[in-house]
């Protein structure tokens, strides 16, 4: 079998991989949400890497472009059982902070658009907020990303100030408090 051909951490990363898949049949709804609500404050705010990549329609975001506006880096793939539970969250946060200050940027981990976007017909509302991939993994790699999801929340002057290492419920007011003292 070629897979015990594969060194250790390869093999241990897709047994991982294959195990966190989630069983739904198709129904992401009957998924419970996610009850965390915590947020790691950096005590050291160091300066969010820029990127750039493309949307669902081709379309380049960078960074930079956001500067002067609140941002919420989410790193994610459709097999994330954690992922799918947070996406809803999002959005409502998304819908209720506006984009006046504030951005989602939704970065997806090797799938193409094709999944992304058939993944995104699933839920209930539908993201509304810019769906990015990063199909080599590139952008997690220089964000540190360990684990899906990942977040980052970065400050107007371009700097890391709050991380999630899994799913969080976004929209809960302890996490929207923080978001909003970053005006």
């Amino acid at each position: 079998m070629r897979l015990l051909k594969l060194p250790l951490n390869k093999c241990c990363f897709i047994f991982i991989l294959l195990a966190s898949l989630p069983f739904t049949g198709g129904a992401v709804e009957k998924i419970k949400p996610v009850e965390n609500y915590k947020l790691k404050l950096l005590s050291n705010p160091k300066p969010a890497p820029d990127f750039i990549l493309l949307d669902m329609d081709g379309e380049s975001h960078s960074l930079k472009h956001y500067r002067g506006k609140v941002v919420l880096i989410n790193f994610w793939a459709s097999w994330c059982s954690p992922c799918l539970r947070e996406m809803p969250s999002l959005q409502k946060l998304y819908e209720d902070l506006g984009t006046t200050s504030f951005v989602v940027l939704a970065i997806n981990q090797w799938e193409d658009d094709e999944r992304a976007f058939e993944f995104m017909g699933q839920l209930n509302p539908a993201p509304t907020f810019p769906i990015l991939f990063d199909k080599d993994s590139k952008i997690s790699d220089r964000y540190g990303v360990q684990g899906l999801p990942s977040s980052y929340i970065v400050d107007k002057q371009g700097r890391i100030v709050y991380r999630a290492k899994g799913g969080r419920d976004f929209d809960h007011p302890q996490i929207v408090s923080k978001i909003k003292a970053l005006f």
